[in-house]
């Protein structure tokens, strides 16, 4: 079995939301599995040194406009969420509690957050509303709670930022192929380009 791909997002990023409706799809296509991996970008922003799209003069107008515009190609729905972006800690929590017993019902978990954001415009920093997410999806909404709260995933969450940011991922959604780092929703086609080929 070849090796699965690697998918770091944070679920305020709407190039990351976009792409989690492309890349399962696109790694079944190759007989790969994917792993999803949320992670937060402040901490990414300040090891590269950049700061939020939306906060670049000339790149934040065209990013907002770019999203829009992606969004009516790929056929998905899609509103600007306001506040936009917020904070993802409790989310990411809950995805890693989930994932460590059923990664199936974390994937499905993380797919319901990114909805919510940015389809129905919910508060996804709050935790209330993560947990409701979760309560939605059949999660234990207590158990949820506690586990946001609790030191193991509050380090885990920490600690797969770390890891990620250590690995060369700057930005969301990034992608590993065999090693091989791709930054950006626009680059799933060249992802399987690269998995068609082997790589060049």
């Amino acid at each position: 079995m070849p090796a699965p791909i690697e998918f770091f997002f944070d679920f305020s990023s709407p190039y990351a939301y976009f792409a989690s409706h492309r890349i399962d799809e696109l790694a079944a296509r190759f007989g790969r599995d994917c792993l999803w991996k949320p992670m937060l970008l402040g901490p990414a922003f300040k090891a590269s040194g950049n700061q939020r799209l939306i906060d670049q003069p000339l790149k934040g107008a065209y990013s907002t406009h770019d999203w829009e515009r992606m969004a009516r190609w790929m056929k998905v729905p899609y509103r600007l969420p306001e506040p936009f972006p917020v904070a993802t800690t409790s989310a990411a929590r809950a995805f890693w509690w989930l994932d460590s017993t059923e990664p199936r019902a974390a994937k499905s978990f993380a797919r319901a957050v990114f909805a919510a954001y940015f389809e129905g415009g919910r508060d996804i920093s709050a935790k209330a509303e993560v947990v409701a997410i979760g309560a939605a999806q059949a999660c234990d909404a207590q158990a949820l709670a506690a586990a946001i709260d609790e030191p193991v995933w509050k380090d885990k969450c920490r600690a797969e930022t770390d890891a990620a940011i250590a690995r060369g991922v700057f930005g969301s959604p990034f992608f590993f192929v065999d090693g091989e780092g791709f930054w950006g929703a626009d680059r799933l086609g060249m992802l399987a380009e690269w998995l068609e080929s082997g790589g060049w």
